[in-house]
């Protein structure tokens, strides 16, 4: 018994010595399977991040680039077509996001009831136009607000109003309006173009479809139980839509307004297309859709000015990538998972 007894306290002062660290063996093999990602990311990311950098840093044409310094980041930010440019994404991102979001939640509420029946073919009909070609779709929406010929004009007559020229206008929709009332308004609150209002109509139309099935995967992901359970103490529609729905749909809607947010900021490709179909100059008209992009492409394909457009690109890059903090640092902690 003696003898066990110290075996055990000499065990216990053991137990209490530090040992020796040992070295621990490293798993290459874990890194041979991430390497083949690593290669992609890098040579796709990395590399062409750093060269555009590099670029924007420079003048003059590919293979003999001159050295410039911050040069072209100092005349974006000085100067007032950059300015006019920014002024007008954020108008487009004011026109489109908010509509694009709240009809997306209508919709997608709406087929989420129990009594809407094939709601699998509602849901490929609304999905139907964020996967055809942007470009094709751009190119009949133009159509559509053709002046002469268009449909939306056709709509107008037929409830007797006056015809607009939509995509070829370059006043705002604020100024249109107090011209026909007979009002004099200030030019800062003229608002956006109407080629700005009609091309974020098409966006609206475009992108409401994917919010919808979005949003739909987002409620399914809701109990019903709770819907029931609040039935039975008496509530019913607006109070159900408010205290159900919209705190457990707000991961899903924290989603929706990130991706929103840094699609309508990079937004071109209908925007070239429509003002290309309008017969109008890259831009127009007037300048009045003249986004970040628009005005990046026009830089760098029309102006040769590769190092300004890079730097231009890498200003919109830095914009978009501090609303996406400002969204996950002050909305994505009120969001509840």
């Amino acid at each position: 018994m003696p003898q066990s007894a110290t075996t055990a306290r000499i065990a216990a002062r053991m137990d209490v010595l530090p040992r020796a660290p040992t070295r621990r063996r490293i798993q290459w093999s874990g890194y041979l399977y991430i390497l083949p990602a690593f290669v992609i990311i890098a040579t796709f990311h990395f590399i062409p991040v750093f060269y555009a950098i590099y670029i924007s840093l420079h003048k003059g044409a590919i293979n003999k680039f001159v050295f410039t310094g911050f040069d072209h980041y100092l005349r974006a930010l000085g100067g007032e077509e950059f300015w006019n440019a920014l002024i007008t994404t954020f108008m487009y991102a004011g026109l489109t996001m908010p509509f694009t979001i709240a009809l997306g939640l209508f919709f997608a509420y709406l087929l989420y009831q129990p009594f809407v029946k094939a709601r699998g073919l509602f849901r490929a009909i609304f999905f139907l136009p964020y996967v055809v070609s942007t470009v094709g779709s751009s190119i009949i929406w133009a159509w559509i607000f053709d002046p002469r010929s268009g449909l939306a004009n056709w709509l107008l007559r037929a409830f007797g109003l006056q015809p607009l020229r939509w995509l070829i206008e370059p006043s705002g929709i604020g100024e249109l309006l107090a011209k026909n009332m007979g009002w004099t308004i200030p030019t800062w609150a003229s608002g956006p173009s109407l080629a700005l209002v009609a091309i974020s109509i098409f966006s609206i139309w475009q992108a409401m479809g994917y919010d919808i099935v979005i949003f739909l995967a987002g409620l399914t992901n809701i109990p019903s139980e709770l819907y029931e359970a609040a039935r039975i103490d008496g509530a019913s529609g607006w109070t159900l839509f408010r205290h159900i729905t919209v705190p457990l749909l707000a991961p899903t809607t924290f989603f929706v307004v990130v991706i929103s947010v840094i699609g309508s900021l990079q937004s071109f490709n209908h925007i070239f297309t429509m003002n290309h179909a309008a017969a109008q100059s890259l831009g127009g008209p007037l300048g009045s859709t003249s986004t970040l992009t628009v005005y990046m492409f026009d830089q760098l394909y029309t102006h040769a000015n590769y190092g300004y457009a890079t730097a231009i690109a890498i200003l919109l890059s830095l914009i978009i990538l501090a609303f996406t903090l400002f969204n996950f640092r002050f909305l994505g902690r009120r969001v509840q998972y």
